[in-house]
């Protein structure tokens, strides 16, 4: 094959990777702010904090009630 056509496949890989690597980002975040604070992993304490912190960040990230998405400018 010729260099021309692996180059969109090369370029969608590294976005699938880029999408995929960043899934845990949330979760990883929670665990983080769990641990800082004292709690140990697999403790009832830690899995109340940890739900709870994923919850918030969700809330934080999503749009607003009724907001819609629009285009990107660039």
């Amino acid at each position: 094959m010729n260099s021309f056509k692996l180059r969109p496949l090369a370029t969608l890989v590294l976005i699938a990777s880029a999408v995929i690597s960043g899934c845990g980002t949330i979760e990883s975040a929670a665990q983080a702010d769990c641990t800082s604070i004292g709690w140990q992993i697999g403790s009832k304490g830690y899995q109340d904090c940890f739900k709870a912190r994923v919850y918030e960040r969700k809330l934080d990230y999503s749009l607003p009630p009724g907001d819609k998405p629009s285009p990107s400018v660039i």
